[in-house]
């Protein structure tokens, strides 16, 4: 039998709520990437790492935000727990790896290509296992291209937001890329949803797994809470708002030109009163310049 799907029973309220903590957790990981490319080799890894569970837990909150608007007739949808949160750490660490390919080898050409590939499949990955936890009275079936397009559709976006991170240009640049960021992780999600097809067994209801409200509290108090502490991290740091360049910051450890400039400053005050006796023998002549 063909179940009926109904992925907005509460009309825009799931789709815009959903929009908009994928918009949150990208604009916090993205701000941490750039942040990443402001400091010195020691703390990029620190920011990439929280970057990447900003990002993880905004896509797999947002996710479970639009499940929540999804319905099938005549038969409860549970979800197993364990593979609910194996999908969020497989978030987390598929998305860690694109953007430490980022944030270490910039933001273009093939580092960017490699970067924004991991991060679209980590989403699809984490939107499909999901899926794959869901436990109903029926089978699910996907229309291959469909899933094609929609793994297509997160890998362009995340590539796409990763670049605009990695400009390094002020808070709007994040801003922008952190709405790209959300137009790929709900773009992906309703694209996959609409290639979905249930066909229910009719027999029994499923004994396995919780209800849609019953993850709904961990959902919330756990991702949500790790989202505030990150943007209590990003609001706090100046660099993060002002958006200065990554190019003092990064050379200045080691860039001679500042170190030589100081000494050439000091010296013409102290040369004069050591060779004073020389310099007057020759001050009359200015060979120097005749020469």
């Amino acid at each position: 039998m063909q179940g009926t799907v109904d992925g907005f029973s509460y009309g825009l309220v799931t789709p815009l709520v959903a929009y908009l903590m994928a918009c949150l957790g990208g604009a916090l990981g993205l701000r941490c990437t750039t942040r990443s490319m402001l400091v010195t080799q020691s703390w990029r890894p620190g920011w990439l790492a929280l970057g990447s569970a900003a990002i993880g837990s905004g896509i797999w909150t947002m996710h479970f935000v639009a499940m929540m608007g999804f319905t099938i007739e005549h038969t409860p949808i549970r979800y197993d727990w364990g593979m609910t949160f194996a999908s969020l750490a497989v978030a987390i660490v598929m998305v860690g790896v694109g953007i430490f390919i980022v944030g270490y080898r910039g933001a273009r050409g093939t580092a960017l290509f490699t970067g924004g590939t991991i991060t679209g499949l980590g989403i699809a990955s984490m939107h499909y296992l999901g899926m794959a936890g869901m436990r109903l009275d029926g089978r699910l079936e996907y229309d291959t291209f469909t899933v094609a397009a929609s793994v297509a559709i997160a890998m362009a976006a995340a590539t796409a937001a990763l670049w605009a991170a990695g400009q390094v240009r002020g808070f709007l640049w994040s801003v922008g890329a952190s709405l790209v960021m959300g137009l790929a992780v709900t773009g992906m999600h309703y694209t996959g949803m609409a290639a979905l097809d249930v066909h229910l067994h009719g027999t029994s209801d499923p004994s396995s797994g919780g209800s849609p409200a019953e993850l709904l509290a961990p959902m919330l108090i756990g991702p949500l809470a790790f989202l505030l502490l990150a943007g209590v991290v990003v609001l706090f740091d100046p660099l993060m708002v002002m958006g200065k360049p990554a190019v003092p910051v990064e050379r200045k450890p080691g860039v001679p030109a500042h170190a030589e400039f100081p000494p050439r400053a000091h010296r013409p005050a102290h040369h004069p009163t050591r060779p004073t006796p020389r310099h007057l023998v020759h001050g009359r002549s200015r060979t120097p310049q005749n020469r």
